[in-house]
């Protein structure tokens, strides 16, 4: 083994042991400090975004993390959902994408800023679960809206990666042909699941018993699910992380029964391959792009517009939640970290954005997390 890998391997070790105190004491989401860290390590070069086997771990923690997203959504609650609140819930996404337009269309942003300022992802909005607990009306609400925002935003997201590889092409309407079939596929899947279930529900705990699992094969099961639905992906050249995101939505839809298999999931995957998918991310960041102070004021812009879109949008839900609840609901979905992560991403190496755009956007979602996070905790804590 070299020497590169040998100080990359120590270097995560320090890393993904330290921030979880570096965060506790700053009262930060882990996942920002670990970018920030990464940042660092990159910067005085300890850190090579470009080693391969730093790379691939990287991209299969980012793909766990849409899999871990995707066990939040429980396919049978979100369709018991208050039809009043639903459709409050999809017009506060309509507006939300139609105040993005607006905004691209002023400040002349590239077209594809559309998506980037209506991202939704639920994600963090689990850490305030354990922050301020199951009975906050604002952050019910924030995580039922947030998973149909999230759902939109990675179809949308698989979409968008056909679209930047192919460009408007036959190749980039049969990759979204391709994608439409998948998903009426998936739905026939999860009817035909909840017939059989229905019939013989104890084949659920056959396969994820609920007592005496000493064979961890609520794990197994998961696991061989997470793999499947990416090899598939992988198989159809679809976005990988869509895959690994139904595969979530799977098992929390059927294993219900389980209620701590998400958790156990989280588990392994926050204690180790997510990490390393936020610390490669900050490896990619030149830390020498905060002397330009232009680019520093482009991406506090794109931090307030984003947070900005939201607020507007939420003024649906005056009848439901006060404006201080309200404020909280918006800064809940201004912290589309990930998505955010991988949809620029996607977009430099396609050379859609520059790499000037390129870091505006990951300056940005560092800025949206630290001071969505901050607000919240200060406004949070005196409001019912």
């Amino acid at each position: 083994m070299g020497n590169e890998h040998i100080i990359i391997i120590l270097t995560l070790s320090f890393i993904v042991i330290s921030s979880p105190y570096i965060s506790s004491f700053l009262r930060l989401p882990t996942a920002p400090i670990e970018i920030v860290l990464g940042a660092i390590g990159g910067y005085f070069a300890i850190l090579n975004s470009e080693n391969h086997y730093f790379y691939v771990i990287a991209e299969i923690g980012f793909y766990y993390l849409m899999f871990l997203a995707g066990t939040e959504v429980n396919l049978n609650l979100l369709l018991k959902m208050d039809r009043k609140v639903f459709k409050k819930g999809l017009l506060y996404l309509v507006i939300i994408y139609f105040v993005s337009f607006l905004f691209v269309v002023s400040f002349n942003f590239s077209k594809i800023f559309i998506f980037m300022f209506s991202l939704i992802s639920v994600g963090l909005i689990m850490s305030l679960f354990k922050e301020f607990g199951k009975d906050k009306k604002w952050l019910n609400l924030a995580m039922n809206i947030g998973v149909l925002g999230e759902l939109l935003s990675i179809v949308l997201l698989t979409i968008t990666a056909a679209l930047l590889e192919h460009g408007v092409s036959k190749e980039m309407f049969e990759s979204i042909a391709l994608l439409i079939a998948f998903i009426i596929v998936i739905l026939l899947f999860f009817r035909f699941f909840k017939i059989i279930f229905w019939w013989h529900p104890e084949w659920k705990r056959f396969l994820i018993p609920k007592y005496g699992d000493k064979d961890e094969k609520d794990i197994r099961t998961s696991m061989s699910m997470f793999f499947f639905m990416v090899a598939i992906m992988y198989l159809l050249h679809l976005e990988v992380a869509f895959g690994a995101f139904v595969a979530g939505i799977f098992i929390a839809t059927f294993f219900e029964h389980k209620e701590e298999l998400p958790h156990k999931l989280g588990i392994f995957g926050f204690g180790f391959l997510i990490p390393i998918f936020f610390i490669h991310v900050g490896s990619t960041f030149n830390l020498e792009k905060l002397k330009d102070l232009d680019l520093v004021f482009m991406a506090i812009v794109v931090t307030i517009i984003m947070i900005a879109v939201r607020i507007i949008a939420s003024t649906v839900f005056y009848k439901i939640l006060s404006f201080k609840e309200r404020l909280l609901f918006s800064l809940s979905h201004s912290q589309p970290l990930t998505l955010l992560i991988a949809i620029a991403t996607l977009a430099y190496t396609s050379h859609t954005i520059d790499e000037r755009n390129y870091y505006i956007l990951i300056l940005a979602s560092l800025f949206e997390v630290i001071v969505s996070m901050f607000v919240i905790m200060k406004v949070g804590k005196h409001t019912t």
